[in-house]
């Protein structure tokens, strides 16, 4: 990734509906050019994906939970396959520490939150315990990433 490409990928994770005209003046190359560079950005996974971000509230998703979970060795795999299955989690990650894994959940309320946990992840046979935390404001949230340490 040369230095263009890495001013198209700050561009585009801004604003993935830059145009290519806009692309190739902010970076100094042509339209066609910075076409080019944002198709070979997509082919080569780059650029994982193209979507709208929606904001939660806006669509009755009014409750993040972060919710941490013990489970066994033996069923894991199965185990994360299967949350991974499900639209509530927008995150897991495999974590150090006490725990094993950390989700990111989004649901309408505290209600729907419990009947997730007691439906859809308590079930699931290797998982051992949930802990979980109610997220009472979000002071930042995004999806962008730092390109190649770059502070700014």
């Amino acid at each position: 990734m040369d230095n263009i490409d890495k001013k198209i990928t700050k561009i585009i994770q801004k604003d993935g509906r830059a145009s290519s005209a806009e692309i190739a003046k902010a970076v100094g190359v042509s339209v066609s050019t910075a076409n080019e560079r944002v198709r070979k950005l997509s082919s080569s996974g780059t650029v994982k994906e193209w979507r709208a971000v929606l904001e939660p509230n806006k669509v009755g998703i009014k409750l993040c939970a972060l919710i941490l979970v013990d489970m066994t060795y033996e069923g894991e795999d199965e185990a994360t396959s299967i949350l991974a299955s499900y639209p509530e989690i927008q995150e897991i990650h495999h974590i150090s520490g006490a725990r094993s894994y950390m989700l990111k959940v989004r649901v309408a309320d505290t209600d729907a939150l419990q009947t997730f946990l007691k439906e859809k992840v308590k079930p699931i046979k290797s998982i051992i315990r949930t802990e979980s935390f109610i997220v009472l404001d979000t002071v930042k949230e995004t999806t962008e990433v730092i390109i190649n340490g770059d502070l700014k």
